[in-house]
């Protein structure tokens, strides 16, 4: 039986297209071989105490363990490498830089690409949203060209797939549909690649599976 249970949106609002932060974790523990539950939460038990008392800013994921319980998905993602063979390179420099693009994933690449969805939601209707859009997808497309340039024709970003590469390409992912993405072809074949290997396929068909179930099988 399973000893890792996480937590997940019961409806997710990115309506079964993988984006959803358990994702990650989900993807990590497929790349490990490492079994899991998932409990499947409302937007309404996200703030009830008992989830409060997982996350205090009742959100998903978390990870629980035995008597560890973790939330972030960067952090949860950090210790599943961290604990398990496959997602961390052996040789302490490597392994260094991996962990260096985790943080750049998170910290760097993913603001303003999260940023420009929440302004196309939450902004719309707005007199400032074009310009607001505009300058968002400016520090994108900047960012993405840095990321290109790095990446240049390697499979990965360091020598072999590693955590770095699964949460660079978790927030490339949000990407997918905005016309972006396809300037910058070896970003493009980058995220294809990811989301050929089998791992990622698991995490996406379980993710799916969730959103299906809630809608009633269509």
């Amino acid at each position: 039986m399973p000893n890792i249970t996480i937590t997940a949106f019961e409806r997710s609002p990115d309506r079964g297209k993988g984006l959803a932060r358990d994702m990650r974790v989900r993807w990590a523990l497929e790349e490990v071989g490492q079994p899991y539950e998932a409990r499947l939460l409302s937007f309404d038990a996200m703030k009830k105490p008992a989830h409060l008392a997982r996350n205090p800013f009742g959100q998903i994921p978390t990870y629980e363990e035995g008597d560890l319980v973790l939330f972030e998905s960067g952090a949860i993602v950090f210790h599943i490498a961290e604990r398990h063979a496959g997602l961390l390179p052996d040789d302490p420099d490597a392994r260094a830089r991996a962990v260096a693009w985790m943080f750049a994933a998170l910290n760097t690449v993913e603001p303003p690409i999260f940023e420009r969805d929440m302004v196309r939601i939450l902004e719309r209707d707005e007199p400032w949203f074009e310009r607001r859009l505009a300058a968002l997808e400016e520090n994108i497309r900047k960012r993405l060209g840095e990321l290109s340039a790095s990446l240049g024709e390697a499979d990965w970003l360091e020598s072999e797939f590693s955590a770095g590469d699964l949460l660079m390409v978790t927030v490339l992912r949000r990407l997918h549909g905005s016309g972006i993405l396809e300037d910058y072809p070896n970003l493009l074949a980058y995220v294809a690649r990811a989301e050929a290997r089998p791992a990622y396929q698991r995490a996406f068909a379980d993710q799916l599976a969730v959103f299906t179930a809630a809608s009633g099988g269509r």
